[in-house]
């Protein structure tokens, strides 16, 4: 791989995470914008389009990022509850209980709901590829309600990510 290529490819991953939520956040707010069933209208709006393509490059980023915490046994990090191990993640549930903020980072809750996130996005994603793929067809519109359906999932995993994040903000700075 070429050394420029190789820097290109570094700093985006350095930066996939901002990416994923100036895009994700881009694509919701103006998501009411958007006047597509069962195909790209020829007339499109350019809020069609950037939702189009903008959505296209949040795909990548998706696999992307998923890929990069998942890879040489990091996976364990997000779905722990996938190889039985639930010993933090109780802990952290059993602390939530008692008014005790979980700790960032390890195998238990914040880790677990940024694995659920991952997962969200994925499914967002590639619900609207296949949205896409299909336009035309009558299964298009049953894509389009798969991608709403996952859309909803994940605005409410942003909504507890922020929570949990700024939890995490809070306790560190009560440390």
């Amino acid at each position: 791989m070429p050394k420029w290529l190789s820097n290109t490819v570094k700093q985006l991953l350095t930066y996939q995470h901002l990416l994923v939520i100036v895009l994700s956040l881009f694509l919701i707010s103006t998501s009411g914008w958007i006047l597509m069933g069962r195909a790209i209208r020829t007339q499109a709006s350019i809020w069609d389009l950037l939702h189009v393509y903008l959505g296209a490059v949040v795909a990548c980023l998706s696999v992307s990022m998923l890929l990069t915490n998942v890879i040489k046994g990091k996976w364990r990090q997000y779905f722990s509850w996938l190889a039985g191990d639930f010993t933090q993640l109780s802990q952290d549930v059993c602390g939530l209980k008692k008014g005790k903020i979980p700790l960032a980072g390890g195998r238990g809750l914040f880790s677990a709901i940024e694995g659920i996130g991952l997962i969200l996005l994925l499914l967002v994603s590639i619900t609207g590829a296949m949205w896409y793929v299909t336009q035309g067809s009558s299964e298009a519109l049953n894509w389009r309600s798969y991608h709403h359906s996952a859309a909803h999932g994940f605005i409410g995993f942003i909504i507890i990510h922020s929570i949990c994040a700024a939890a995490h903000l809070l306790d560190f700075i009560r440390n």
